[in-house]
């Protein structure tokens, strides 16, 4: 395996330009990962709403759906894809053959839907699926939904991204395992250089969402020693579930509601905050290869 990770790593340092034109060691695509401590809190639709509001900067954006078990990226947009990453992770497509054009001006890889068995990848498939990931170099932000709660993956992808969005909202079992989510990166990676940042959805206010921020910050800080930044609150607005029954992006559906007002305010401090050392692809896979390199 020793002798396929470093296969990989001179196959990632000699890469030339892709078919966008692209050359990927100049490249410095800005990995995000999006994860919660627990299902519906709204995350991937945030995730989705903020790849949005990124690509009306005129940003080129890929929001890949890595739920290997309950996938629902291509769900919330109402696009049934043909392919998606279990055909690339059995190596029966190519990277660039599932990506799919929502026709928003993002494209998204679709998760592998139902097919719990990978939901936990072997090394071989885990090398595949870094090789191709490797042709989203063209990307200026990849944005990665991650599963609610933690599993391997999960961790692989907070470790390895630029950017790591927590995702809660003021309920109690909410901010609990908020909380819980941060504990475990705390335990399991070194949390103070990830770039740790909070996002409370569904507030009436915007003292809620600073109390309840405020909340998660200060015991991460007092029990964990470990700094959590917060980037901002998403109010709770009738768009957004009207939108999700639609299978319509509320910040197309309506660009001036509250909801989508906050998606621009987050891109906004996100585009303000500094990349963790060492941007791009190359460094993301680097990264997500880790000790099992």
């Amino acid at each position: 395996m020793a002798d396929q990770a470093e296969k990989l790593r001179e196959m990632m340092k000699d890469r030339g330009p892709n078919t966008n034109g692209d050359n990927y060691k100049s490249n410095k695509t800005r990995i995000i990962a999006v994860a919660s401590g627990k299902g519906g809190v709204g995350k991937t639709n945030l995730a989705i709403n903020l790849a949005l509001a990124y690509s009306q900067l005129g940003k080129k954006v890929v929001v890949l759906d890595a739920d290997l078990g309950l996938a629902n990226v291509n769900v919330v947009l109402g696009i049934i894809p043909k392919f998606n990453l279990y055909h690339m992770i059995k190596q029966k497509k190519r990277m660039s053959e599932i990506i799919v054009d929502t026709g928003y001006g993002i494209k998204i890889v679709a998760g592998a839907s139902g097919f719990s068995k990978i939901a936990n990848l072997n090394e071989e498939e885990r090398m595949g699926f870094i090789s191709e990931m490797s042709e989203l170099n063209w990307a200026d932000i990849v944005i990665i939904d991650t599963s609610a709660g933690v599993s391997s993956n999960v961790l692989d992808f907070i470790k390895a991204a630029d950017d790591v969005l927590i995702i809660t909202t003021p309920e109690p079992t909410a901010i609990t395992d908020a909380y819980g989510i941060i504990k475990i990166i705390s335990t399991e990676l070194d949390g103070n250089d990830l770039g740790l940042k909070l996002i409370v959805n569904r507030v009436g206010s915007v003292t809620e969402g600073k109390k309840v921020a405020e909340r998660v910050i200060n015991i991460a800080g007092q029990f964990l020693n470990l700094k959590v930044d917060y980037l901002g609150y998403v109010y709770e607005d009738p768009i957004v579930s009207s939108s999700v029954l639609e299978q319509k992006p509320f910040i197309i559906r309506d660009p001036k509601a509250k909801a989508s007002f906050c998606m621009h305010n987050l891109v906004s401090r996100l585009e303000k905050v500094e990349y963790r050392e060492g941007k791009g692809i190359s460094k993301f896979l680097n990264r997500l290869l880790g000790k099992r390199a």
